[in-house]
């Protein structure tokens, strides 16, 4: 072989290698952090092995994560585990795609959580964020309006700089986090590409590269609109979550779904699933359910047993409000009525909710005789069409003064020392200014 013609294979190889090189097409984005672990998710254009190199801020010495493997069955996602990392300390890191660093504009940092129990007083001032309805559009798939036009549901804003901003310990996402349009639903890949385009929308990548996130789903990330336990691939709708959202565990053995818990210090997160065990809304003739009996006694379970000073319930269908004419646990008020009473006869302090889905704000209250009021934080939407209802947003549990229409987003934050804390609840425009704040003493919730 002559030397020109082997200087040309040798180009020739080096251009298809370049070509076949992985890169990254979202993330990073920090998943679930806690003291001795941190998980960092990637998306890769195509079959890579990835790892992350990780160091204390400002020291020499590197580790690096065991690799995994992305392939095109799970959208070239993966989740990086790092277990080399202790508690209170400060990180930086580089995603490694084939053994090569890929350099990115996004920040490559974390701090894990501090160890905080039986060391004194001090409880660390915790904010959690929390948000719901994401709607990215996507031309070609948007419905018609009355005109014939094609008219996307999506409104982007600058909600995700507002929420990076204050610099939440998590942030919790609480359903309908992409919308599966009617191209989408009737088969896996449809359900993966509509995750990959709401995941790699600019301007949500702050987000997700500064705060840990956690994510619940409701109909529109789950199946069809109203969708229950009978959509057919439901199975394939829990992979793509499972792909694209780290949460610490999905579902309770040995049952399926995404239920999950979590801590960010004195409070624990309840991670439901309202979709997984959903009857049909039209089988007026049973108890509807939502949450299912052995997810409903396992939340009871839960509650009981945990330590914290704020219990906060996760789900994507409100659970106060009695309005029948959104997809709420008015439905299925034997449901409901067996978890507040469980509250009530165990003695369970500092229960509240929290929950999104009906396109605008507002703070609910339940007065319950010779005990506390249980209270719900509703946030909605975060980029999707604001409620223009009025008899749609009736709420006899509404608190006066609470309800906002408009993009927004939700903060809790524990602040003070042991035996001494509050909980202040926020709702935040997408400006990131405060439309309100409602603080509660933990005396108030026992």
């Amino acid at each position: 072989m002559n030397a020109k013609l082997l200087i040309a294979l040798v180009c020739i190889l080096q251009a298809v290698t370049a070509m076949s090189q992985a890169t990254l097409v979202s993330g990073p984005m920090l998943g679930h952090i806690d003291m001795r672990s941190a998980s960092i998710w990637v998306q890769t254009s195509t079959a890579a092995r990835v790892q992350v190199r990780y160091r204390v801020v400002g020291t020499p010495r590197t580790f690096t994560s065991a690799q995994v493997l992305t392939d095109q069955r799970t959208g070239f996602c993966a989740t990086v585990v790092l277990d080399s990392v202790e508690p209170q300390r400060a990180y930086t890191y580089d995603v490694v795609l084939d053994g090569a660093p890929v350099s990115t504009t996004l920040p490559t940092t974390f701090t894990t959580r501090p160890i905080w129990r039986f060391r004194g007083n001090t409880i660390p001032t915790v904010s959690i964020a929390l948000g719901s309805c994401h709607y990215i559009n996507e031309p070609g798939f948007e419905r018609f309006d009355s005109t014939g036009k094609e008219r996307g549901y999506g409104t982007p804003t600058g909600i995700f700089d507002a929420i990076a901003d204050r610099k939440p310990d998590a942030m919790v996402w609480l359903g309908d986090n992409t919308y599966l349009r009617e191209g989408d639903v009737g088969s896996r890949a449809g359900i993966f590409k509509r995750y990959a385009h709401t995941r790699a929308w600019p301007g949500s990548q702050r987000l997700f590269a500064t705060v840990p996130n956690y994510a619940i789903w409701d109909d529109h990330d789950y199946g069809p609109n109203d969708a229950d336990y009978t959509y057919a691939l439901k199975h394939d709708a829990r992979d793509a979550f499972m792909a694209y959202w780290p949460n610490p565990s999905y579902g309770i053995e040995p049952h399926q779904g995404i239920t999950s818990t979590f801590d960010v210090a004195d409070v624990q997160v309840f991670l439901m699933d309202d979709r997984w065990y959903r009857t049909p809304n039209a089988r007026t003739d049973i108890p509807r359910r939502i949450l299912g009996e052995q997810q409903l006694q396992w939340l009871i379970d839960a509650l009981a047993s945990s330590k914290a000073t704020f219990k906060v319930v996760a789900i994507g269908s409100q659970v106060l409000s009695d309005n029948m004419k959104r997809e709420g646990f008015a439905w299925s008020p034997a449901e409901r009525d067996t978890l507040i009473a469980a509250i009530t006869r165990l003695k369970i302090s500092g229960v509240m909710f929290i929950s999104g889905d009906v396109h605008f704000a507002e703070l609910s209250k339940l007065d319950r005789p010779s005990t506390y009021p249980i209270y719900e934080l509703t946030s909605s939407p975060l980029s999707s069409g604001v409620n223009s209802s009025e008899i749609y947003r009736t709420n006899s549990r509404h608190v006066e003064g609470t309800k906002y229409i408009g993009h927004n987003f939700g903060l809790i934050t524990a602040q003070g020392n042991r035996g001494d804390r509050s909980i202040t609840l926020r709702i935040v425009d997408a400006q990131g200014t405060d439309v309100w704040t409602r603080t509660v003493h933990e005396r108030e919730l026992r």
